[in-house]
């Protein structure tokens, strides 16, 4: 097979380089998704390093979904998905939490989403608003568990990036989504009119996009997330533990 790269040379970082010239031949193209690489031997000649060094570049690639390795076959660049592309932050945002991400996450969404849902408005389709009119409607009549009903409530909001058009913003906001419907379970345990106040401004934002009003979308929608963000506070302040020094004796 003709040689892919060049070597990496120096020793600092060997793995870290591996993986950015593999990177940036996908990124340029010159490796396409179904691509086979060379050999580990091969790849270990034309890098000049060590099959331990290429096997944690290879191991890194892998974790990034940039390539597959199949046993017995070998190493295939991976065809890019939505999962690939999200999945890392979301992981990223599960990991580096604490009560104060739910608050970066809503206010996150309170820059986002506004200008998600004007464009919506003005460039829904037939199916879009039959999908949205369902995601409301199942919200309405749902009884069952709270996570069932933070499910359907992302499921509007995805649905409405959807609506937008634009094939970016459903991408963008996937990861943050996937975190909330925990957050939703634990406002809608903690905060007696979440739900209602939930289902009134959803019906506000259906509304406002299918008259396409965009300036009535992205007012709806903020009014929306504020609204939102209150219910969190209120949950996270009714989950602390009093300090047993503020406790009167």
């Amino acid at each position: 097979m003709a040689q892919q790269f060049a070597s990496v040379g120096r020793p600092q970082l060997l793995s870290h380089s591996v993986v950015e010239a593999i990177e940036n031949s996908i990124r340029e193209k010159k490796l396409m998704p179904g691509m086979r690489l060379s050999s580990e031997l091969d790849l270990c000649s034309q890098f000049g390093v060590s099959r331990t060094v290429l096997r944690e570049a290879l191991r890194m690639l892998s974790g990034r979904g940039l390539i597959r390795i199949e046993k017995g076959r070998g190493i295939f660049v991976s065809k890019l998905s939505a999962d690939t592309v999200s999945t890392p932050l979301e992981m990223y945002l599960q990991q580096h939490g604490g009560d104060l991400r739910f608050i970066d996450i809503i206010k996150a969404r309170q820059l986002i989403e506004p200008p998600i849902a004007a464009e919506a408005a003005l460039h829904y389709t037939p199916d879009d608003a039959k999908q949205l009119q369902e995601d409301f409607d199942a919200m309405q009549v749902w009884n069952g568990r709270n996570e069932g009903l933070a499910n359907l409530d992302l499921a509007f909001h995805q649905h409405i990036a959807i609506a937008s058009g634009n094939s970016i913003m459903p991408l963008l906001i996937a990861p943050i989504h996937a975190l909330m419907p925990q957050i939703k379970s634990s406002v809608h345990k903690a905060v007696e009119d979440a739900k209602s106040s939930a289902i009134e401004w959803h019906g506000r934002i259906l509304e406002s996009i299918l008259m396409r009003d965009a300036e009535a979308a992205r007012t709806n929608m903020e009014h929306h997330l504020r609204e939102s963000e209150n219910h969190i506070s209120q949950m996270l302040s009714a989950q602390k533990v009093p300090d047993p020094s503020d406790i009167d004796t």
